[in-house]
């Protein structure tokens, strides 16, 4: 099943509403959600890195851990704010998550490519509210992003 644009930024803004609650609560504006091949939500989340001092608590895994456990994940959809990272990337491919949504990779560009040389379904939208939202979280917060990609800025 290939997703078209109109559904697929549906589902994305569900991910913009987690990812602006997390940065409402002094978090990193990432969001994710699991989607079922006919639509439903099954689970829904935002990066807690901060929150919950916990870093594995990724947008895609909070998503991930809500949904609860899925007798298969074939046919479902990863709809993330931001590229996923490699550790988000492998539980897509661990998992057999169908396809995934990408609202944007322009701020950082994770293993969406290679997901899709894997045979996962990559829609990239770069979608201009994802980009703002993480472009001016980066210009506010630059320790916090560079923390939460493992990169040490000195």
């Amino acid at each position: 099943m290939t997703l078209d644009i109109p559904t697929a930024r549906d589902w994305l803004a569900v991910a913009v509403e987690e990812a602006r609650l997390g940065l409402a609560e002094g978090g990193i504006p990432i969001g994710g959600a699991l989607v079922a091949a006919d639509g439903t939500v099954l689970g829904r989340g935002h990066n807690r890195r901060v929150q919950d001092d916990d870093p594995s608590m990724h947008g895609e895994t909070s998503a991930f851990r809500n949904a609860g456990r899925q007798r298969t994940y074939a046919g479902t959809t990863m709809v993330t704010t931001l590229s996923p990272c490699w550790y988000c990337s492998g539980l897509v491919r661990q998992f057999g998550i169908s396809r995934v949504i990408v609202g944007e990779a322009t701020t950082f560009f994770g293993g969406h490519e290679w997901l899709a040389d894997n045979g996962v379904e990559v829609l990239v939208l770069e979608d201009p509210e994802c980009i703002g939202l993480m472009e001016s979280f980066i210009a506010d917060r630059p320790d916090l992003w560079f923390e939460d990609i493992g990169v040490d800025p000195d």
